[in-house]
């Protein structure tokens, strides 16, 4: 099946590798045809993946994923280096050569060996730290898949710096087809929680073969320049932030299981993944096409700064509206989705809204260092606020996961705030034009919000609770159009949004 992919490059000793001047003629066209093709293929995975987990639920037990879940951790962790942001180097610099790419990829070869090596020599640890000895073969097995990804890294980053995401897409797609027939039919015939270690193998294996086929740049000898230096100063300060990030992001989990136990944990943690999973939709999707529309307008200011304020309100446009009718109406969301035994939840879910909110346009810092090389403040700012979020649930556990829920909700709009001034400073974007920005879809979303809320608070109707969910947002939907409308400018930006949607689907 992969063999059918057409080749994106075909000569190997080409430079059309590395160049990227025939793309900023028509960038936006090809920035919102990447984004239609990166979030149609979003899409598609997500529909595999469910597919597969429901008839995988069928042939193996809860015990086979807990095997692979207690793994999983670890490699969870130890995924943060497996490329040490040197593909976001590639797509990052203005101009690269062979010999550049050549020794990014031994050492993304040799990183991913150790890595490999590393997890492998964990193994024992893992397997007496849960009291399973089946973790030991299990772990042997998954420590193979860094070496794959690592044969693909710099393949990954040269596609992406072409803007070549169609090709991305159908390796992603078919690769992930691989390895979830792979996964039903072992499992089918008795593999157990092997199916589910097989499906990993064989997805990384058929990607490893589609990217080079996509790609096919072959490495050259190992041989050092002094620009491989800058890379990989780029790549270690954007592994540290995500280090840090990771680390941040978990804490709040560790402190509420270590103090409150299971329980606590259990309602925090499905509030917190119930809210990010529509804003995970829509921003990891676009993010290596926008980094790599930026990338290519680092050297015009003005250009940069008016693909930059777009992609923002793109991205919030349809973010924001979906967080706040999360809020006004997260009883009955919670109630269809999780059930009755859930409603715990509830306070936590409402807490957690502003940090929510505020994480619709968050991402955008992270284009903005990462595109402009300025990843060593990105890795500034990593230390800064990850001491204090972290200082934060250690202050705000006491009161259980509903106390760092609160705490945690009300210091993301200050953090952001404060990023957005340390961000900007010394580049083309303004904090002034991020606010106008933003102004918008904030006003319609929050205000949409607030008048659903306050027609269900005046009308005590008793009906099904997934009518009236549906019901709530035919009105939040109309609420929310009709604000953008009332604005200054927001009818002509509005029309504007459409306008690009309707080409964002044809293309």
């Amino acid at each position: 099946m992969i063999k059918r992919l057409k080749p994106r490059f075909k000569d190997t000793n080409s430079d059309q590798f590395f160049r990227t001047d025939h793309l900023t003629g028509n960038l936006g066209t090809r920035t919102v045809r990447s984004g239609a093709v990166t979030i149609t293929a979003q899409g598609l995975k997500f529909g595999l993946t469910m597919a597969s987990t429901v008839i995988l639920a069928r042939l193996l037990t809860p015990d086979d994923y807990g095997l692979i879940g207690m793994v999983t951790v670890v490699i969870g962790f130890v995924q943060i280096f497996k490329d040490l942001g040197l593909s976001e180097a590639i797509i990052q610099k203005e101009q690269i050569n062979h010999q550049q790419v050549s020794a990014l990829f031994w050492i993304n070869l040799l990183i991913s060996i150790a890595i490999a090596l590393i997890v492998a020599a964990l193994s024992p640890a893992i397997a007496w730290f849960y009291g399973e000895s089946r973790l030991i073969p299990i772990t042997l097995v998954l420590a193979t898949t860094f070496i794959l990804s690592g044969l693909t890294v710099q393949h990954q980053a040269l596609l992406r710096r072409q803007m070549s995401f169609l090709a991305l897409a159908k390796v992603d797609i078919i690769s992930l087809v691989i390895g979830v027939l792979t996964a039903q039919i072992t499992a089918f015939y008795g593999a157990g929680y092997w199916a589910l270690i097989y499906m990993q193998l064989a997805t990384k294996l058929a990607f490893v073969a589609g990217v080079w086929l996509a790609c096919q740049w072959k490495p050259g000898p190992p041989a050092w320049s002094p620009d491989i230096r800058s890379m990989l100063k780029f790549g270690g300060n954007l592994t540290g932030f995500r280090c840090l990030n990771y680390f941040s992001r978990n804490f709040d989990n560790v402190m509420i299981g270590r103090v409150w136990g299971a329980g606590e944990l259990g309602l925090y943690s499905k509030a917190y993944q119930l809210l990010l999973l529509p804003i995970t939709q829509i921003n990891g999707p676009v993010y290596n096409v926008v980094l790599s529309a930026l990338s290519r307008l680092q050297g015009d200011p003005e250009r940069y700064q008016r693909a930059y304020f777009k992609a923002v309100l793109a991205i919030t446009t349809l973010g924001m509206p979906l967080v706040a009718f999360l809020f006004a109406s997260s009883e009955k969301v919670i109630l269809i989705l999780l059930g009755q035994n859930w409603l715990g939840v509830l306070p936590i879910f409402q807490f957690l809204m502003p940090a929510a909110f505020v994480a619709t346009f968050t991402i955008s810092m992270g284009w903005a260092y990462q595109s402009l090389g300025r990843v060593d403040r990105q890795l500034r700012w990593g230390i800064f606020s990850s001491g204090v979020n972290v200082v934060t649930f250690l202050i705000s556990v006491r009161w259980g996961a509903v106390g760092v829920a609160a705490a945690y909700g009300a210091l993301q709009p200050i953090l952001i705030g404060i990023e957005v001034l340390y961000c900007y400073r010394g580049i083309p974007l303004r904090p002034i034009d991020l606010l106008k920005t933003l102004s918008r879809p904030a006003f319609a979303a929050l205000g949409a919000a607030a008048l659903v809320v306050l027609i269900n608070q005046s009308i005590a109707a008793e009906i099904n609770v997934l009518i009236s969910l549906g019901v709530d947002a035919v009105m939040y939907a109309l609420f929310y159009v009709g604000l953008w409308m009332v604005v200054p400018g927001g009818r002509r930006t509005f029309f504007e949004i459409l306008r690009v949607t309707k080409e964002f689907k044809r293309k």
